[in-house]
């Protein structure tokens, strides 16, 4: 790993602030030299070096990934993606957790996804294809043996935005699904959010594959308008 000798990261004065513990990592990561590829400390290290606990390294680092940041390899270890500098922003977002809230949230991600699922079907490569596949893959296994796939279906629309050519797809996408799926880790304590969703997801891989960018688009409606019936119906069932 890329390291100048001293290089150590700093504590972040408040234990558990998601939002320090970035800029520490941020630091950590332009006082090191670090480019993309090299491997980031090992959680012990940055449970130690930060004094915070496993779980908000771990949401940290999630958030991380989700923004299109770092990669993280099982068995591994978790690497720099894209370069970062001490202005990089990570743009934290405020969604409320109630249906309107989330219906709002939907509408801002309807038109960006659209789009993001359009020029992956133009711009995929091989390599692209390959990771969408894999992760397409994933998600159904864990969606047929849990009846739900949160984190693996955030990774399968991870792998559409990267397709896209546009990393600004992958980090505003990513950081929205990462926010908006962080207040719901079962949503409505349901296992069965979205599960209708879950046919749509294959037809919009093989439209992608088909380089047909209308059927990418019609697909992607198809599983948004999924989610928000189901934002409606749970949300209005939890009431009763």
């Amino acid at each position: 790993m890329s390291q100048p000798d001293g290089a150590t990261i700093r504590p972040i004065q408040t234990s558990g602030r998601r939002d320090a513990i970035l800029e520490s990592l941020t630091d950590f990561i332009v006082r090191s030299n670090l480019i993309p590829g090299d491997q980031l400390p090992p959680e012990r290290e940055l449970m130690t070096g930060l004094k915070v606990g496993r779980s908000s390294i771990r949401e940290a680092i999630g958030h991380l990934q989700a923004l299109g940041i770092v990669e993280i390899k099982r068995g591994s270890g978790t690497y720099l993606k894209r370069p970062v500098s001490e202005k990089t922003l990570f743009m934290p977002l405020s969604i409320a957790t109630q249906r309107d809230g989330l219906l709002q949230t939907l509408e801002v991600r309807r038109g960006l996804e659209v789009e993001a699922s359009m020029l992956a079907a133009k711009r995929a490569t091989p390599k692209d294809i390959d990771e969408m596949r894999k992760a397409l893959d994933a998600m159904e296994a864990e969606h047929l043996e849990f009846g739900t796939a949160g984190q693996a279906d955030l990774v399968f629309h991870l792998s559409i935005y990267k397709a896209s050519g546009n990393p600004l797809f992958e980090q505003i996408l990513g950081q929205m699904r990462e926010a908006f799926e962080s207040f719901f880790a079962q949503p409505f304590n349901r296992p069965d959010f979205a599960s209708e969703s879950f046919e749509f997801h294959r037809m919009l891989f093989d439209a992608i594959i088909a380089r047909n960018a209308e059927e990418a688009r019609q697909q992607t409606l198809a599983i948004l308008e999924v989610v928000a019936r189901d934002i409606v119906r749970m949300s209005d069932e939890q009431q009763q």
